[in-house]
């Protein structure tokens, strides 16, 4: 039986799926919006698999039959993992998100290193072990997803489990020099070594862990050949890849043709009329270069006057992580960058700013990418940038530019057609920002229909073939394996 025949578990923080409810026990049950849900949640439709993650909320009763109703719903089972509040907080707020997420986007001076937080990590990704070790069947393919379950392979092994493990990690994985700063690197090292299949979004991250392991393992061996590295530890054999993750191509161009897409697109440039728009959509998160971006398009008013009353940028921030400390104060610096630019600028009949804190629903994400020009994705490090994507795969009228940062992983992808841009670089911004606005529309049609072609060509459907089909790699794995041994 192959990989891709085989039952399906997908293990993740978080279920996919929202529960919600008041003081008076009206609950309620709704599809999680994110990247990692929108690119899998097909794929366990398709295979009705097993979904295992954090529900979101204490486990009772009541969310139980919930989830059980969503089951049907959703196509696919769900088992919860349940975490008490402490450990939500030290485990998911405080390691994953304090310690591991700055430090793999290369932002040490956020990074809070705290022993208490990476205790509970580690007790945290021992329960989310003991509840797939209950759910596995002999035939079962375990897929376990990102930064914070970096430890669950490692206590299968110790559970007694024999099956294949595959890992992937869809956040950036940092330098050595990075990365030694954890005082804890060893250990979670070591661990991440107990998955058979690890999976990396670019080369440079793929590139990164195994220079980690040279150094901080030295009694292992390890080679980078093409696409594929193979590491030798402790008896075993460990496959590294790279596999830039994607997004189903032709929903999002099937529905961006929809009425009510165009129906939101229309409304949203008959509130907006007589000027060019910009659109930058981004969760709450430093590492998404929001402040920068804001005084970027300042910059741009200020170098390119003539752009005034023409161009309004649409920013979208949707809120994320709200208990955390260093995403507060995010806010609070956004809502204030805002007012100043808009003070400054406003004339009558035009604001330079449009800023809005909220969610979007599908039909008014996609009208957003329709409705606007030119899309500013420019993070300060990202693992992929699902939005450079799906902003690509909505433009059907190959009418979009795409302004994106040259860390952001999907440059790799798709730096031929896109304007790219280093974020830091506030006159670079300006300039890449005044070059969209009057590109023609020859070469903007240009530009799109290459994205889209790179989009559509490297979809979702692809990413999963290609990290759960290793038999196409497996000759040129082995060989790299037996010249390591040769060579030591």
């Amino acid at each position: 039986m192959s990989e891709l025949e085989k039952p399906l578990i997908i293990v993740s923080n978080r279920l996919p799926v929202v529960l919600s409810g008041d003081e008076q026990d009206n609950w309620r049950v709704e599809p999680a919006t994110g990247g990692l849900v929108t690119v899998l949640a097909p794929l366990m439709r398709r295979e009705h698999g097993l979904w295992i993650g954090w529900p979101g909320c204490r486990p009772d009763s009541l969310a139980a039959a919930l989830l059980d109703e969503y089951r049907l719903e959703a196509g696919f089972d769900l088992r919860s993992v349940p975490l008490t509040d402490s450990e939500v907080e030290k485990y998911y707020h405080g390691f994953s998100n304090e310690t591991i997420w700055p430090l793999f986007h290369d932002l040490l001076g956020h990074c809070r290193f705290k022993a208490a937080n990476w205790g509970s990590y580690v007790e945290a990704n021992r329960k989310f072990a003991e509840v797939v070790a209950s759910s596995v069947q002999p035939d079962s393919l375990i897929w376990i997803h990102d930064y914070q379950l970096l430890l669950v392979g490692h206590f299968l092994r110790d559970l007694g489990l024999h099956h294949r493990l595959h890992f992937f990690l869809h956040i950036p994985f940092p330098s050595y020099d990075l990365f030694r700063r954890l005082p804890w690197k060893q250990d979670l090292l070591e661990a991440v070594l107990a998955y058979d299949h690890i999976g990396f979004q670019t080369a440079l991250d793929r590139r990164n862990f195994v220079q980690c392991v040279r150094n901080l393992m030295p009694e292992s061996s390890a080679r980078i050949v093409s696409r594929q590295s193979g590491i030798e530890y402790d008896s075993r054999s460990i496959r590294l890849g790279q596999y830039p993750v994607s997004i189903d191509f032709d929903e999002f161009d099937t529905q961006a043709r929809s009425p009510e897409v165009k129906e939101a697109a229309w409304f949203i440039h008959k509130n907006l009329p007589g000027r060019s728009l910009i659109l930058g959509i981004d969760r709450l998160d430093y590492t998404k270069g929001i402040p920068e971006r804001l005084l970027a398009f300042e910059r741009t008013l200020e170098k390119y006057p003539d752009l005034r009353g023409h161009v309004s940028l649409v920013q979208i921030v949707i809120p994320s992580r709200v208990k955390v400390p260093d995403y507060q104060n995010l806010k609070q610096e956004l809502d204030e960058l805002v007012g100043r630019i808009n003070a400054r600028f406003s004339q009558h009949g035009w604001v330079p700013i449009h800023y809005m804190y909220r969610q979007l629903d599908r039909v008014q994400l996609l009208g957003h990418y329709r409705a606007c020009e030119i899309a500013l994705v420019t993070p300060l490090r990202d693992g992929m940038n699902l939005v450079a994507k799906e902003y690509c795969a909505s433009s059907i009228d190959d009418n979009g530019i795409l302004v994106l940062s040259e860390f952001a992983g999907a440059a790799v992808q798709l730096s031929k057609a896109a304007i790219m841009v280093n974020p830091y670089d506030l006159e670079g911004m300006a300039d890449a920002i005044y070059a969209a606005f009057i590109m023609t529309p020859q070469e903007r049609q240009r530009r799109m229909r290459l994205l889209r072609q790179e989009v559509k060509r490297n979809d979702v459907n692809k990413w999963v073939e290609s990290f759960l089909s290793p038999d196409t790699e497996q000759p040129m794995l082995v060989a790299v394996l037996a010249e390591t041994s040769k060579a030591t």
